[in-house]
Protein backbone atom coordinates (compact mmCIF):
# COMPACT_ATOMS: atom_id res chain seq x y z
CA UNK A 1 0.00 0.00 0.00
CA UNK A 2 1.41 3.27 -0.61
CA UNK A 3 -0.11 6.46 0.92
CA UNK A 4 1.24 10.00 0.78
CA UNK A 5 1.55 10.42 4.77
CA UNK A 6 4.50 11.55 6.55
CA UNK A 7 3.45 10.70 10.30
CA UNK A 8 0.47 9.58 11.50
CA UNK A 9 -0.54 9.26 15.84
CA UNK A 10 -2.32 6.14 16.50
CA UNK A 11 -4.96 7.15 19.43
CA UNK A 12 -5.97 3.58 19.36
CA UNK A 13 -4.45 1.00 17.64
CA UNK A 14 -5.51 2.64 14.76
CA UNK A 15 -3.76 5.26 13.08
CA UNK A 16 -4.60 8.75 14.10
CA UNK A 17 -4.11 12.23 13.81
CA UNK A 18 -0.61 14.30 12.62
CA UNK A 19 0.22 14.09 9.24
CA UNK A 20 2.56 15.48 7.08
CA UNK A 21 1.63 15.06 3.37
CA UNK A 22 3.69 14.30 1.21
CA UNK A 23 3.15 14.36 -3.16
CA UNK A 24 3.74 12.91 -6.44
CA UNK A 25 7.37 10.99 -6.33
CA UNK A 26 7.93 11.94 -3.24
CA UNK A 27 5.44 10.29 -1.34
CA UNK A 28 6.59 8.88 1.99
CA UNK A 29 5.98 4.86 1.48
CA UNK A 30 4.33 3.22 4.42
CA UNK A 31 2.62 -0.11 3.39
CA UNK A 32 3.61 -3.72 4.36
CA UNK A 33 5.23 -6.41 2.18
CA UNK A 34 5.86 -9.94 2.08
CA UNK A 35 1.60 -10.62 2.50
CA UNK A 36 0.45 -12.94 0.21
CA UNK A 37 -2.69 -12.15 -1.98
CA UNK A 38 -4.57 -15.34 -0.80
CA UNK A 39 -4.06 -13.78 2.94
CA UNK A 40 -4.81 -10.18 2.55
CA UNK A 41 -7.86 -11.50 0.13
CA UNK A 42 -8.90 -13.68 3.28
CA UNK A 43 -8.32 -11.40 5.67
CA UNK A 44 -11.16 -9.19 3.64
CA UNK A 45 -13.44 -11.86 3.15
CA UNK A 46 -13.41 -11.99 7.16
CA UNK A 47 -14.02 -8.38 8.25
CA UNK A 48 -16.83 -7.78 5.23
CA UNK A 49 -18.66 -10.90 6.77
CA UNK A 50 -18.75 -9.41 10.35
CA UNK A 51 -19.46 -6.65 8.88
CA UNK A 52 -22.51 -7.67 7.54
CA UNK A 53 -23.55 -9.51 10.54
CA UNK A 54 -23.19 -6.43 13.07
CA UNK A 55 -25.08 -4.50 10.26
CA UNK A 56 -28.03 -7.14 10.43
CA UNK A 57 -28.06 -6.70 14.06
CA UNK A 58 -27.62 -2.95 14.28
CA UNK A 59 -30.70 -2.80 11.92
CA UNK A 60 -33.01 -4.09 14.43
CA UNK A 61 -31.53 -2.86 17.60
CA UNK A 62 -30.29 0.75 16.67
CA UNK A 63 -30.03 1.77 20.47
CA UNK A 64 -27.77 -0.80 21.26
CA UNK A 65 -24.57 1.60 22.41
CA UNK A 66 -22.53 -1.30 22.52
CA UNK A 67 -23.49 -2.91 18.60
CA UNK A 68 -22.32 0.47 17.15
CA UNK A 69 -19.61 0.73 18.69
CA UNK A 70 -18.89 -2.81 18.00
CA UNK A 71 -20.31 -2.50 14.17
CA UNK A 72 -18.76 0.93 13.98
CA UNK A 73 -15.02 -0.39 14.55
CA UNK A 74 -15.88 -3.10 12.56
CA UNK A 75 -16.72 -0.93 9.38
CA UNK A 76 -13.22 1.34 10.62
CA UNK A 77 -11.17 -1.49 9.99
CA UNK A 78 -12.40 -1.58 6.33
CA UNK A 79 -11.46 1.77 5.89
CA UNK A 80 -14.94 3.42 6.29
CA UNK A 81 -14.59 5.67 8.96
CA UNK A 82 -16.98 7.81 7.28
CA UNK A 83 -19.71 5.59 7.51
CA UNK A 84 -19.14 4.43 11.31
CA UNK A 85 -19.48 8.03 12.11
CA UNK A 86 -23.29 7.80 11.04
CA UNK A 87 -23.97 4.56 12.75
CA UNK A 88 -22.05 5.90 16.15
CA UNK A 89 -24.00 9.22 15.50
CA UNK A 90 -27.48 7.74 14.77
CA UNK A 91 -26.92 6.11 18.01
CA UNK A 92 -26.22 8.48 19.55
CA UNK A 93 -29.68 10.35 19.10
CA UNK A 94 -31.21 7.73 21.55
CA UNK A 95 -28.14 7.40 24.00
CA UNK A 96 -26.08 10.65 23.98
CA UNK A 97 -24.52 10.27 27.74
CA UNK A 98 -23.11 6.98 27.16
CA UNK A 99 -19.17 7.09 27.59
CA UNK A 100 -17.99 4.33 25.67
CA UNK A 101 -20.63 5.40 22.30
CA UNK A 102 -19.27 9.01 23.19
CA UNK A 103 -15.87 8.54 23.43
CA UNK A 104 -15.86 6.12 20.12
CA UNK A 105 -17.46 9.14 18.21
CA UNK A 106 -14.83 11.62 19.73
CA UNK A 107 -12.30 8.86 17.98
CA UNK A 108 -13.77 8.45 14.77
CA UNK A 109 -14.41 12.57 14.83
CA UNK A 110 -10.71 12.86 15.49
CA UNK A 111 -10.33 10.00 12.57
CA UNK A 112 -11.71 12.96 9.95
CA UNK A 113 -8.68 15.28 11.06
CA UNK A 114 -10.76 17.17 13.41
CA UNK A 115 -9.29 17.50 16.93
CA UNK A 116 -11.44 20.81 17.47
CA UNK A 117 -14.74 19.04 17.31
CA UNK A 118 -13.13 15.49 18.46
CA UNK A 119 -12.06 16.92 22.01
CA UNK A 120 -15.55 17.97 23.51
CA UNK A 121 -16.67 14.62 22.78
CA UNK A 122 -13.76 13.44 24.31
CA UNK A 123 -13.93 14.97 27.58
CA UNK A 124 -17.54 14.36 27.99
CA UNK A 125 -17.31 10.52 27.67
CA UNK A 126 -15.30 11.25 30.58
CA UNK A 127 -17.64 12.97 32.51
CA UNK A 128 -20.12 10.14 31.50
CA UNK A 129 -17.70 7.79 33.84
CA UNK A 130 -15.61 6.03 30.48
CA UNK A 131 -12.19 5.49 31.68
CA UNK A 132 -10.03 3.83 28.80
CA UNK A 133 -6.74 4.36 27.70
CA UNK A 134 -8.26 4.27 24.10
CA UNK A 135 -10.11 7.70 26.11
CA UNK A 136 -6.85 9.65 26.86
CA UNK A 137 -5.18 8.48 24.09
CA UNK A 138 -7.49 10.14 21.36
CA UNK A 139 -7.71 13.13 24.15
CA UNK A 140 -4.12 13.05 23.79
CA UNK A 141 -4.07 12.95 20.25
CA UNK A 142 -6.61 15.72 19.75
CA UNK A 143 -4.90 18.19 22.05
CA UNK A 144 -1.10 17.79 20.42
CA UNK A 145 -2.84 18.62 16.94
CA UNK A 146 -4.17 21.89 18.94
CA UNK A 147 -0.22 22.72 19.78
CA UNK A 148 -1.34 21.67 23.35
CA UNK A 149 1.36 19.41 23.83
CA UNK A 150 1.92 19.63 27.70
CA UNK A 151 -1.48 18.09 28.42
CA UNK A 152 -1.70 16.28 25.83
CA UNK A 153 1.21 14.18 27.29
CA UNK A 154 -0.09 14.07 30.94
CA UNK A 155 -2.96 12.42 28.83
CA UNK A 156 -1.15 9.40 26.99
CA UNK A 157 0.62 9.16 30.84
CA UNK A 158 -3.33 8.75 31.97
CA UNK A 159 -3.40 5.72 29.36
CA UNK A 160 -0.34 4.34 29.90
CA UNK A 161 -1.42 4.10 33.46
CA UNK A 162 -4.28 2.32 32.53
CA UNK A 163 -2.76 -0.02 29.57
CA UNK A 164 0.74 -0.01 30.50
CA UNK A 165 3.69 -0.17 27.56
CA UNK A 166 0.80 0.09 24.71
CA UNK A 167 2.61 0.61 21.36
CA UNK A 168 0.51 3.27 20.39
CA UNK A 169 0.10 5.37 23.04
CA UNK A 170 3.82 5.10 23.64
CA UNK A 171 3.97 6.57 19.66
CA UNK A 172 1.68 9.29 20.31
CA UNK A 173 4.03 10.33 23.17
CA UNK A 174 6.84 9.70 21.07
CA UNK A 175 5.66 12.04 18.54
CA UNK A 176 4.74 14.41 20.75
CA UNK A 177 7.94 15.30 22.02
CA UNK A 178 8.95 15.07 18.07
CA UNK A 179 6.44 18.17 17.88
CA UNK A 180 8.44 19.97 20.74
CA UNK A 181 11.68 19.34 19.22
CA UNK A 182 13.16 17.06 21.98
CA UNK A 183 14.08 14.41 19.28
CA UNK A 184 16.46 12.25 21.93
CA UNK A 185 13.28 11.83 24.36
CA UNK A 186 11.07 11.24 21.01
CA UNK A 187 13.69 8.32 20.00
CA UNK A 188 13.94 7.10 23.22
CA UNK A 189 9.99 6.96 23.60
CA UNK A 190 9.48 5.63 20.13
CA UNK A 191 12.12 2.81 20.75
CA UNK A 192 10.61 1.23 23.54
CA UNK A 193 7.29 1.78 21.35
CA UNK A 194 8.76 -0.26 18.38
CA UNK A 195 10.57 -3.27 21.25
CA UNK A 196 6.64 -3.70 22.32
CA UNK A 197 5.03 -7.15 20.42
CA UNK A 198 2.18 -5.31 19.16
CA UNK A 199 4.18 -2.85 17.71
CA UNK A 200 2.70 -2.15 14.19
CA UNK A 201 5.30 -1.17 11.24
CA UNK A 202 3.25 2.52 11.89
CA UNK A 203 5.36 2.47 14.97
CA UNK A 204 8.68 1.40 13.50
CA UNK A 205 7.99 4.01 10.36
CA UNK A 206 7.26 6.67 13.26
CA UNK A 207 10.66 5.74 14.86
CA UNK A 208 12.75 5.88 11.61
CA UNK A 209 11.15 9.42 11.12
CA UNK A 210 12.80 10.67 14.54
CA UNK A 211 15.87 8.82 13.48
CA UNK A 212 15.59 10.99 10.18
CA UNK A 213 15.27 14.03 11.43
CA UNK A 214 18.37 13.58 13.49
CA UNK A 215 20.32 13.36 10.24
CA UNK A 216 20.69 10.12 11.05
CA UNK A 217 19.79 8.67 7.69
CA UNK A 218 21.15 4.93 7.15
CA UNK A 219 19.93 4.23 10.55
CA UNK A 220 16.36 5.61 8.99
CA UNK A 221 16.85 3.35 6.18
CA UNK A 222 17.68 0.15 7.60
CA UNK A 223 14.82 0.31 9.80
CA UNK A 224 12.13 0.79 7.30
CA UNK A 225 13.05 -2.13 5.69
CA UNK A 226 12.01 -3.95 7.99
CA UNK A 227 8.70 -3.08 6.51
CA UNK A 228 9.10 -1.77 2.81
CA UNK A 229 10.44 -2.91 0.01
CA UNK A 230 14.45 -1.41 -0.33
CA UNK A 231 12.68 0.90 -3.06
CA UNK A 232 10.52 2.28 -0.70
CA UNK A 233 12.73 2.35 2.17
CA UNK A 234 14.91 4.80 -0.01
CA UNK A 235 12.19 6.55 -1.32
CA UNK A 236 11.61 7.57 2.50
CA UNK A 237 14.81 8.44 3.22
CA UNK A 238 15.30 10.91 0.39
CA UNK A 239 12.17 12.33 1.31
CA UNK A 240 13.89 12.87 5.15
CA UNK A 241 16.78 14.56 3.14
CA UNK A 242 15.07 16.68 2.00
CA UNK A 243 12.64 18.15 4.30
CA UNK A 244 15.62 18.40 6.80
CA UNK A 245 17.41 20.15 4.53
CA UNK A 246 14.36 22.90 4.45
CA UNK A 247 15.04 25.79 6.72
CA UNK A 248 11.68 25.43 7.48
CA UNK A 249 11.00 21.91 8.75
CA UNK A 250 9.87 22.35 11.97
CA UNK A 251 6.99 24.52 10.58
CA UNK A 252 5.91 23.08 8.36
CA UNK A 253 5.72 19.69 10.29
CA UNK A 254 3.40 21.99 13.14
CA UNK A 255 1.43 23.46 10.27
CA UNK A 256 0.28 19.87 8.29
CA UNK A 257 -0.65 18.57 11.86
CA UNK A 258 -3.96 16.82 11.36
Amino acid sequence: MRISAFLRIAATSAALGLALAGCNSKELHTGSIGKSAAATAGAATASTAQAEDLSRRYRKDQKNAGLAVAFASSLQSMGRNSDALRVLENTMQHKPNDGPLLSAYGRAVLREGRPSDALPALEKAEQAGERSSALYSARGAALDQLGRQDEARANYQRALALKPDDPGTLANLGLSYALSRDLKEAEAVLRKAAAQPAATQQVRQNLALVLGLQGRFKEAEELARQDLAPAQAKANTDFLRQMVSQPDNWKQLKALDG
